[in-house]
């Protein structure tokens, strides 16, 4: 059966609106079941999951074209699911402890959990990558949220630095399956962060475990987080918010785990890597998810200027990058089971690997 697919493209202040409609639909939906009916849950459960599938498969032929020209929209749009992110948790946990019936309690608590790590997780990424203060403090809040604060230190000091290489806690291994990835990248971005913030410190002349270390806001931020779900709905409260944090962290590494699966970069013989490039990172071109994740799905680009805004990110399919062959958020859902994913993505690995040994030493092979 033929699939008809739009094509087309969108630009300037169209694209804008396109991101803010998208991106923040869910969220809305989500404060309305929460202050008023559990039913919108249902409508947002279906925006970020069906309803994304068909778009990206109905708008596949739609670009979305780089603007550096975003306005105001490039700080409202993403501040602005930061801001409502803070009492949509507080409302999710209130609504999900104390509703009646299991099957109420489960859309919500899967419609919250998506939004959460789908849209108010890149939302976060693009804010701590911001020039201004204020913006980074903003993304480090919603990580500290979700109980994963240390990411705000952890991504840009270490991530960015060492992606593709073993010293990246958070690049997995050709063949390492994600189960196994998620606690080692847990777990070695929290000490590699703590690393960062205490070699500040001691930059500064102060103590590494002195009151400056942002591993105190981090961590005292998390303990905040759960006394207030146990104040609203008590102990049910704390275990709902635990586990709303748990999904999101989960969907982040997912994004981690599929966007740099098995990339490596080349020891030169200084003993250095060699510069980051498109090659080492899977871009997804879909372009509904492109713009309900505020275009994270444009990570080759990301990792070459960081502080580049999400609407002026390069296309994937002109960025050189290698290409899944899926939607981020499908590709995450695949990386669930290990046999599948390995089925389906280490011979397109392979396939560059070999590629890039027959193109010769230092040039790796374009696109997907």
């Amino acid at each position: 059966m033929r699939v008809f697919r739009c094509r087309g493209r969108l630009r300037g202040r169209s694209l804008m609106v396109a991101y803010a409609a998208v991106a923040w639909m869910p969220g809305l939906l989500l404060l309305a079941a929460d202050l008023l009916d559990p039913a919108w849950a249902l409508a947002a459960l279906i925006w970020i999951s069906p309803l994304t599938w068909t778009a990206d498969r109905l708008l596949a032929g739609v670009s979305l074209v780089p603007t550096e020209k975003g306005g105001s929209w490039g700080r409202v749009i993403p501040s602005g699911i930061a801001f409502l992110h803070i009492p949509l948790m507080g409302l999710g946990v209130h609504q999900i402890a104390l509703v009646e019936g299991w099957t109420w309690k489960g859309v919500l608590f899967l419609a919250h959990g998506l939004q959460f790590g789908q849209v108010a997780v890149p939302a976060a990424h693009e804010l701590i990558h911001r020039r201004s203060r204020w913006e980074r403090r903003l993304g480090a809040a919603v990580f500290t949220s979700l109980l994963f604060g240390h990411h705000a230190t952890a991504h840009p000091a270490v991530h960015h630095v060492w992606v593709a290489t073993p010293q990246d806690p958070n690049t997995p291994q050709r063949g390492e399956s994600f189960w196994h990835f998620w606690p080692r990248a847990w777990t070695g971005s929290f000490r590699a962060g703590l690393a960062v913030e205490a070699r500040r410190m001691r930059h500064l002349g102060r103590s590494a475990f002195g009151p400056g270390n942002r591993y105190w806001f981090y961590v005292a931020g998390g303990v905040a987080s759960l006394g207030l779900a146990s104040t609203l709905a008590g102990l049910a409260g704390g275990l709902v918010w635990g586990g709303l944090a748990l999904h999101a962290q989960m969907q982040l590494l997912l994004s981690d785990y599929v966007q740099h699966y098995g990339l490596e970069r080349r020891l030169l013989p200084s003993g250095r890597y060699e510069p980051v490039a498109p090659a080492h990172s899977w871009d997804a071109p879909p372009p509904f998810s492109r713009l309900m994740m505020l275009n994270a799905p444009s990570h080759a680009d990301h990792h070459l200027h960081p502080a580049r805004m999400f609407h002026a990110l390069v296309e994937p399919k002109e960025s050189g990058a290698p290409l899944l062959p899926f939607s981020l958020p499908v590709a995450a859902t695949i990386a669930l089971f290990p046999r599948l994913w390995r089925r389906i993505i280490d011979p397109r690995l392979d396939d560059r690997r070999k590629r890039g040994r027959e193109s010769g030493p230092g040039r790796e092979p374009q696109g997907g």
